[in-house]
């Protein structure tokens, strides 16, 4: 069974002399992670390093993840398969008692399971913010010649039908 490469155990850096602990996991996504034209597959092989900081009875992790992006050039439709690096800073809270503050604090921190802490979550919300939301080939399309334009009515190749719509061409 593969293991989630995002779950790190912590136990031996909760228990060790204070130092920070550098572990690296390499395994499948759990689930896909990004936006809806490009993203992590859900089992495409990623690799996280992971810091790992004591802080008591929680931890402090600063990880980065590197891996594969698939998705599509939103202007011509071509595979894009785009490495990527992301990195994350989580705190992660071991006791009921880890962090006092406001109660009516809006942000939570999340908790350990166990001995595990689990940063999927963190990427999650990382790439989401980063990835972009209408992925281009770069640094330009292979036939942007042979492309309409963006709005289908101007420039001088008019008669070119979009690929995007090409489908619908059956109904007109």
């Amino acid at each position: 069974m593969a293991t989630n490469p995002f779950v790190f155990n912590v136990a031996e850096v909760i228990n060790s002399d204070g130092m920070p602990e550098t572990l690296t996991q390499t395994g499948p996504s759990p689930s896909r992670i990004g936006p809806e034209m490009i993203a992590l597959p859900e089992g495409g092989e990623v690799t996280v390093e992971a810091t790992v900081t004591p802080l008591g009875s929680g931890v402090l992790v600063d990880a980065t993840a590197h891996g594969t992006l698939q998705g599509e050039c939103v202007r011509c439709l071509a595979p894009l398969t785009p490495s990527f690096s992301a990195t994350v800073s989580q705190v992660f809270s071991g006791s009921e008692d880890f962090i006092v503050g406001d109660p009516s604090d809006e942000e939570d921190v999340p908790a350990m399971v166990g001995d595990t802490v689990d940063l999927e979550q963190a990427f999650v919300d990382e790439l989401g913010m980063t990835l972009p939301f209408n992925p281009t080939c770069e640094p330009e399309c292979a036939n942007s010649e042979d492309m309409p334009s963006p709005d289908g009515v101007s420039g001088e190749s008019n008669n070119l039908v979009d690929p995007r719509w090409a489908g619908l061409e059956k109904f007109l």
